[in-house]
């Protein structure tokens, strides 16, 4: 008898279950799919133990007929394919019709659907893979499953399912991704009968992301707009015409660090993807804004050709290829650092987390709520530091009416006198409303105030109180200006009185030798000097003697891995960072008055005054609303 047999129906869905089926979110996710495939508008979803007891869609799309009810349990069974052209071009979500038949075959799974056609919907159950029965039923319109006891059939992968808190978490980072890419739609998210998500169709992204998030989020992204792009092909590709790309979506500006990529949401067509190529082209646009170990938030949706990707690469359909990967990630990297360098995002200080207390009216009061400020009941309430929750914890309540306490005793306002606070001091504004800058284009009108510890230039200015690092703003203005003399072959130099004379390791050796041109063309004059050595003629202007060798050592100790992944952009980067450092004003310096404003003039005409080349925030801002409200006069 030979060795090789035909696996059983059974014992080939549970391997492509193994595939597709990894998680309760994994279920949710080829739910959600193909109800979105369908055309619904209304989701509801309700999970109870973290999706091991039971996970319930119910949508309100075009449903199924008693035929398709049936066909659709088959293996490879789509409606959405008919040509192996059609791979091609996938407009879709869900194309491969292994979903249900891979869902079914490790769970109990209950489908009730009716098409708009058919007078009557159909019921279908099924256990382990198994149809138990198909009875008719008077159901709505739409499709609803019930997915109980997952993994109850296969004990061994239910062994490697996490904690219920991890599973929850997993399904409603799923769910508002879904929900951020929809906002015309609505999403319904419950957990054992307690409420996690709920949002109704908005007419914008930025409302759907105040829905999920709330406003404190909001104040620190920017909006890229809606980007285009079409790039020609090389000619051995014009046949395929050009490709065109287009990017939407939101960004947070350089002060917003997150410790992981869990605020990233990426969506090619529509798709939820996990792509390295657009997350290096992410981290790529805050090349020299944020540090290397941070990420942004980022809402992105990358919209191409249908010829453009291929999204057959995976079983759980969660990652796509380029085409043209260098197109895609280039487009991405340019346009969202335009948009960064464009706006100049400014960093706040941080304002208390709880709001200030209402205080009894007065003229000031008044004032300000002519200028446009909503009184403090009336502003929407929002978690103050998103990143510290879980990501699952999207629904907040309506804020409490506000309070204020005398000895520990809560008094509500509406029973409080409201005692008349005499307006001594004029109104601050007189002549119109409150300046709020969006930008660091006010560091050009500071005035200088003095020094903390001799390190941190304080300012003044009509938007509130600056703090300015006169470290990192030294180093941003060097940085800018050694790149800008290198592109133009101009970088000053500093001739040493001796050589200096450097012993390095074989690996440094390497790495010498392959990015001595460049070093030379940053102003070190350098030439080997034997085996393993390297004498220095000369340095950049501004970089002490004694400082010399650490910079020539600090560039060749960056990993040969990194360099070799790098662009030549970014290795200039790298080492006119490392020379900026160097040569910039120190801490526990002492500067003159003249001294100061330069440097806050200086730093208001670089490119990038957010953040150092290092990624470290370089100024912060005081607001003048938030002084206010700190003194409690809004």
């Amino acid at each position: 008898m030979g060795r090789i047999r035909v696996l059983s129906d059974i014992v080939a869905n549970k391997i492509a279950a193994g595939e597709v089926v990894e998680r309760p979110a994994s279920v949710v996710k080829e739910l959600l799919e193909n109800s979105l495939d369908a055309g619904a508008t209304e989701f509801r979803l309700d999970i109870e133990a973290g999706g091991r007891r039971l996970i319930r869609l119910a949508d309100n799309g075009m449903g199924m007929m008693r035929d398709d009810a049936l066909l659709a349990f088959e293996r490879h069974a789509t409606s959405k394919l008919s040509d192996v052209k059609d791979l091609l071009s996938i407009a879709t979500l869900g194309f491969r019709g292994e979903a249900l038949p891979s869902i079914a075959s490790v769970s109990r799974l209950l489908l009730e659907t009716r098409a708009p056609e058919e007078a009557v919907g159909t019921t279908v159950e099924l256990a382990g893979g198994k149809i138990l029965r198909c009875d008719d039923a008077a159901l709505r319109g739409g499709t609803v499953i019930a997915v109980r006891d997952l993994f109850y059939n296969v004990p061994a992968r239910k062994k490697f399912l996490r904690t219920e808190q991890t599973e929850i978490a997993h399904v409603a980072s799923l769910v508002t991704h879904y929900s951020l890419a929809h906002p015309d739609k609505s999403f319904l998210l419950r957990h054992n009968n307690s409420e996690l998500l709920d949002v109704t169709p908005v007419a914008t992204l930025r409302e759907r992301i105040y829905q999920v998030f709330g406003s404190q989020i909001l104040e620190d992204l920017l909006d890229l707009g809606d980007q285009s792009r079409v790039f020609p092909l090389p000619a051995e590709d014009e046949q395929a015409g050009p490709r065109r790309f287009r990017l939407r979506g939101f960004v947070s500006g350089p002060q917003v660090q997150r410790l992981n990529r869990n605020s990233i949401y990426l969506f090619v067509n529509g798709r939820l993807i996990r792509d390295r190529l657009l997350l290096h082209a992410l981290s790529s646009a805050y090349h020299n804004l944020m540090p290397p170990a941070c990420f942004p938030f980022a809402l992105l949706f990358l919209d191409c050709d249908l010829e453009e990707i291929d999204v057959n690469v995976h079983p759980s359909k969660t990652e796509v290829r380029f085409r043209h990967g260098s197109l895609a990630h280039d487009f991405v990297r340019d346009t969202i650092r335009d948009a960064l360098i464009a706006q100049r995002p400014v960093s706040r200080i941080p304002s208390p987390a709880q709001p200030a207390a209402v205080l009894p009216y007065s003229e000031f009061s008044q004032h300000a709520e002519n200028m446009g400020f909503p009184a403090v009941d009336e502003m929407p309430g929002a978690v103050e530091n998103p990143s510290a929750l879980p990501e699952f914890t999207l629904r907040r309540p309506p804020s409490p009416h506000p309070r204020f306490e005398f000895a520990d005793a809560p008094l509500p306002l509406e029973g409080a006198a409201r005692l008349a606070v005499p307006d001594t001091h004029g109104p601050l504004f007189p002549g119109g409303a409150l300046p709020e800058p969006e930008s660091l284009e006010a560091l050009k009108d500071l005035r200088p105030l003095g020094q903390i510890h001799d390190s941190f230039i304080i300012a003044a200015g009509r938007d509130g109180l600056w703090i300015i690092d006169q470290h990192v703003a030294h180093e941003r203005i060097l940085f800018e200006q050694v790149l800008a003399a290198r592109g133009r072959n101009a970088v000053e130099t500093q001739g040493l009185l001796m050589p200096l004379v450097i012993q390095l390791t074989a690996a440094q050796q390497l790495e010498y030798a392959r990015i001595a041109g460049e070093l030379n063309a940053l102003g070190f004059d350098t030439e080997p000097f034997g085996n393993r050595t390297v004498a220095v003629k000369s340095a950049p202007a501004g970089i002490g003697s004694s400082d010399v060798e650490k910079v020539i050592f600090e560039i060749l100790e960056i990993s040969e891995r990194e360099l070799r992944k790098a662009s030549l952009d970014d290795l200039r980067r790298g080492m006119a960072a490392s020379i900026a450092c160097r040569a910039a004003i120190k801490i526990n310096m002492r500067l003159e008055p003249a001294k100061m404003d330069w440097l806050l003039r200086a730093l208001a005409a670089t490119s990038s005054p957010m953040s150092c080349p290092h990624g470290r925030p370089i100024a912060l801002r005081y607001s003048t609303r938030d002084i206010l409200k700190s003194f409690h006069r809004i």
